[in-house]
């Protein structure tokens, strides 16, 4: 029963001096993520973290943040978000993700595939440098496409930053998968995928793409103010930080639970 954990928008940030202080509330906030994991009853398969895992792209901020994960006694699978600099995001997982990119770049997109207990997971880079709206392109479609293509009946997670349809929260929206369309032509022609998980919003919804059920994973820090009004708040909100767990590919449909970060334990046994 292969489960895969996923963590977003961790938001690691370094002060005025270029340092990460350990009281900080992000760094705080994913402490307390890594211990949730470490108590949950069975262990993961693999973390996956779907972007802005830090704030302004520093190593210091980098560097921390691979501290706080060490803990963690399972493969880490990262992807960038709006916040973060690739190149030091492939320097600081260089040794627990095949992030290479096929030119050499390290500024070029993410994306890669591995294998996680006989179900797929596939990682593709939604990031524009210096945008805050997500954008897959010709050239990651066509990559995706023939990814998904050579295991066609292995079940498949999708792994992107911007999630691939509305949330209903107008600045949120706005700040969307620009190619979410073209995104769900392509999955409805690759029915092995079983979900697609998202970051970017700093909160838990559903939706779908192309036949596909996607979701959107808490952040582990801070939650986004829900506001379906026009033209609504952008603000942040008291809701307590989580994450989600996935579990893919046992012969039944996909399965995710949104867990709020917390060790928890049996209250009580029901019969």
């Amino acid at each position: 029963m292969p489960i895969i954990v996923q963590f977003s928008d961790i938001h690691i940030a370094a002060g005025a001096d270029g340092e990460v202080d350990d009281r900080s509330g992000p760094v705080r906030a994913l402490r307390n993520a890594v211990s949730s994991v470490l108590a949950l009853p069975e262990r993961p398969d693999c973390l996956v973290l779907t972007g802005d895992l830090v704030d302004r792209g520093l190593p210091a901020e980098y560097a921390r943040l691979t501290a706080l994960l060490s803990p963690l006694p399972i493969p880490v699978y990262p992807l960038p978000g709006k916040h973060d600099d690739r190149a030091l995001l492939r320097a600081a997982f260089a040794d627990r993700a095949p992030l290479e990119s096929p030119d050499g770049d390290p500024q070029a997109p993410v994306r890669y595939a591995v294998e996680i207990a006989g179900t797929r997971l596939v990682c593709c880079d939604t990031t524009v440098p210096g945008r805050p709206h997500g954008e897959l392109g010709p050239e990651l479609l066509d990559w995706l496409e023939a990814t998904l293509a050579a295991a066609p009946r292995t079940p498949t997670v999708l792994a992107v930053h911007h999630p691939p349809f509305p949330i209903g929260v107008r600045f949120l929206d706005e700040l969307a998968l620009r190619d979410a369309a073209e995104l769900g032509a392509l999955l409805a022609r690759h029915p092995q995928v079983e979900r697609v998980i998202s970051g970017h919003v700093h909160r838990a919804a559903v939706g779908a793409v192309g036949g596909v059920t996607a979701v959107t994973c808490p952040s582990t820090y801070r939650q986004i103010y829900l506001d379906t009004t026009s033209p609504g708040q952008a603000a942040v909100t008291g809701e307590p930080a989580g994450f989600a767990v996935h579990i893919v590919g046992t012969g039944r449909p996909a399965v995710t639970h949104f867990v709020p970060t917390g060790v928890y334990r049996p209250l009580m046994h029901v019969d």
